[in-house]
């Protein structure tokens, strides 16, 4: 009797349409977490090397330079070698670099493992932008994106919670460590289910772009990112601010003169690309600056504990998933422009009411306020990156979205350096070493103001073409994807 050929096991066929947003969600969550978790593990590690709070700046500061020093070269990367590629390998850097930063003996050795975390994450941002919206139309991005807003809300909410029990009942080394139990699932699932590509021929790779747009943002973020420690006017603030401005500069003219430049500027030509990452830069500081704020005055001006800040601060989540929905069903109808200059005017109001509060403003007021301002930033995010990639073309695709992360990278820098700034300004010099309520109330109004202005660019931005690729009309080409049997994931988006 003949006996049949054996069958090699085969992997059963999963649609992109569900893979590539499973992945990056896996990815989003755990480099939001990393990166709001580690403040809570500083003073168990001053303690582990005997040192003082301050003296660990470099933990905090080595991630955000890196980071901002290797997303110019993502775009080629991506270009080059595949998106599937590019992600798998940094995804799996920066688990590594985690384990690492876990297993650390003294402080010089965490500060080089935060380093290669920020280099894997200023190419992992990219990269899991770059695949996620090559895969749907601008008129599906809509709908995925308000499933993908749940864990970038939920990550930084739970993340200070999740980095206390750690560090109250295991050790500071577990706010590392975490990232492994969902980060190898992640890249066990992409390597067996993404659908890979061999990547292109991008043209050489530019060297002098990448030393001057590196050099420029490294220097930019440390001076940003110390400035409120160190004093804006301290020698090695203004040297790193001045040489980044002067690097800066000469990034964009060398760039602007070469055949296949790493930064592809000329995408700013269009309006809409433009426009966008102008409110994203500018629009992040008052929200992302109130975020900072809020828990700052919980803690010190009201006294407040970190479980009741983070308690009290959480509302703002369940805001910003009511809204995205909204936000979502009315793109294609309204368009980018009202919704996000709506939103804007309400980040400024709530912004105002929370000027208001004082030292003996109960938690539930707090709540409330803090829930409004969740459902208007709510009316930022999705409309202001859908939009921006709306009229861009799919060979510039990689390019846009790592343009669009340096954007989001400095407006979220800027944040937390103008909130100090305000915080200093308003703290008579004579007084203690936490700023008196009435400094957190100015800080709030700044933020107001900074808001209000941006709501009122935002009405005069076009946004015609970003409704009609909404609608499936004028969108971008799109990345062709396997095609199959329809997904539960596709089934969730056209029910949606």
């Amino acid at each position: 009797m003949r006996r049949r050929p054996s069958v090699p096991f085969a992997l059963p066929s999963l649609s992109q349409r569900l893979v590539v947003p499973v992945v990056c969600v896996s990815v989003t969550f755990i480099a939001i977490v990393d990166g709001a978790i580690t403040t809570v593990a500083l003073p168990s590690i001053a303690r582990q090397f005997h040192l003082t709070t301050a003296a660990l700046d470099g933990v905090v500061v080595a991630y955000p330079v890196c980071l901002a020093m290797a997303i110019p070269a993502s775009a080629w990367l991506v270009e080059r070698f595949g998106g599937k590629r590019v992600l798998l390998a940094a995804l799996a850097g920066f688990l590594g670099s985690s384990l690492l930063c876990g297993a650390a003996a003294g402080l010089g050795q965490l500060v080089a493992y935060r380093a290669v975390q920020g280099l894997s994450a200023g190419v992992l941002f990219p990269a899991s932008a770059a695949l996620l919206f090559g895969t749907f139309t601008p008129a599906e991005q809509v709908r995925v994106s308000r499933y993908m807003i749940i864990p970038q809300q939920i990550a930084p909410a739970a993340a200070p919670v999740l980095g206390g029990l750690l560090v109250d009942h295991l050790s500071w080394r577990w706010v590392f460590y975490v990232n492994l139990p969902v980060g190898l699932p992640a890249v066990l699932f992409g390597a067996l289910f993404l659908a890979g590509d061999r990547g292109g021929r991008p043209g050489r790779f530019d060297v002098p772009g990448l030393l001057l747009s590196a050099g420029a943002l490294g220097t930019v973020m440390f001076g940003v990112c110390e400035g409120p420690n160190r004093g804006w006017s301290s020698p090695a603030v203004v040297g790193c601010l001045v040489l980044g401005a002067v690097l800066l500069a000469a990034a964009v003219a060398v760039e602007l003169r070469t055949a296949h430049p790493l930064l592809r500027l000329r995408l700013f030509a269009d309006r809409l690309f433009r426009d966008t990452n102008l409110i994203n830069l500018v629009g992040l500081i008052p929200i992302m600056g109130a975020l900072y704020l809020g828990p700052l005055f919980l803690q010190q001006a009201q006294g407040r504990t970190a479980l009741e800040s983070g308690l009290t601060t959480f509302p703002e989540a369940f805001g910003v998933l009511l809204t995205v929905q909204i936000t979502g069903a009315l793109y294609a109808r309204v368009g980018p422009r009202l919704i996000v200059g709506v939103g804007l005017a309400g980040v400024s109001a709530t912004l105002v009411l929370l000027a208001g509060c004082d030292a003996g403003t109960g938690l539930w007021t707090v709540r409330c306020y803090m829930f409004l301002f969740g459902a208007a930033i709510g009316c930022f995010f999705i409309p202001t990156t859908v939009a921006s990639l709306a009229t861009v073309d799919r060979a510039d695709l990689a390019q846009a979205t790592m343009l669009n992360t340096v954007v989001r990278q400095t407006g979220g820098a800027l944040a937390p350096a103008a909130v100090t700034t305000a915080l200093v300004l308003g703290t008579p010099s004579g007084a203690a070493a936490a700023p008196p309520v009435a400094a957190y109330q100015h800080a709030f109004l700044a933020l107001a103001a900074i808001a209000a202005a941006t709501a009122v660019f935002t009405f005069t931005m076009p946004d015609g073409p970003a409704r009609a690729a909404a609608r499936g009309g004028t969108a971008a080409p799109r990345r062709p994807t396997p095609i199959g049997r329809a997904s539960g994931w596709e089934r969730v988006c056209e029910a949606v």
